[in-house]
């Protein structure tokens, strides 16, 4: 018997100063049973730094992601159908990146762990002529503080400015700092 996905909500107010994004998103998120809290928080923090304030049928939404080898983690179609953006979570190789920048307008990465250096220097010479991708590492403490913050049902605050990231519930708060990888002039 299949172990079945276990269902986190949470309700995600951005308050993101470097793009002037102010929105709530009422998130229904499955954990896979494979999947860890710090990738699902990652999830969570990637939707709050890339969705554009919408809830319509053209916002970011939740893919199959580990379920269906086709579809990443988070991606974004227009009213057309034609697809926006595509996110990735985790460290992808470099066929499946390629792979999503021919059939997105926009791919955006978000690694973490401590094993990003090594999965980035195997990986940077060869995503060099994608030039819709990026980038981006979490700091692995970081990334495994934002774990702490996962509850079944969450109430969560991010706040963006000057590109540092607080994220905090109603007992803390942590910072996070992505750092981008690619494309390297940020």
């Amino acid at each position: 018997m299949a172990l079945k996905s276990t269902i986190y909500k949470a309700a995600v107010q951005v308050a993101d100063m470097d793009r002037s994004v102010y929105a709530t998103h009422q998130l229904t998120l499955a954990l896979h049973p494979s999947e860890t809290e710090e990738r699902l928080m990652v999830r969570v923090l990637a939707h709050a730094l890339l969705a554009d304030g919408g809830d319509g049928a053209d916002a970011l939404q939740a893919a199959r992601g580990l379920s269906d080898a086709d579809e990443p983690d988070l991606w974004q179609h227009d009213l057309s159908g034609q697809l926006l953006q595509w996110v990735e979570v985790g460290q992808p190789d470099d066929r499946r990146l390629a792979k999503a920048c021919g059939r997105a307008a926009r791919v955006s990465v978000f690694a973490y762990a401590s094993s990003v250096p090594v999965w980035w220097s195997a990986l940077r010479g060869k995503v060099t002529r994608l030039a819709n991708l990026s980038v981006w590492q979490l700091p692995s403490a970081q990334s495994q503080a934002l774990a702490g913050l996962a509850q079944r049902s969450m109430q969560l605050q991010v706040t963006v400015q000057d590109g540092l990231v607080w994220v905090a519930d109603p007992s803390q708060s942590i910072e996070v700092q992505p750092q981008a990888l690619w494309p390297e002039s940020r």
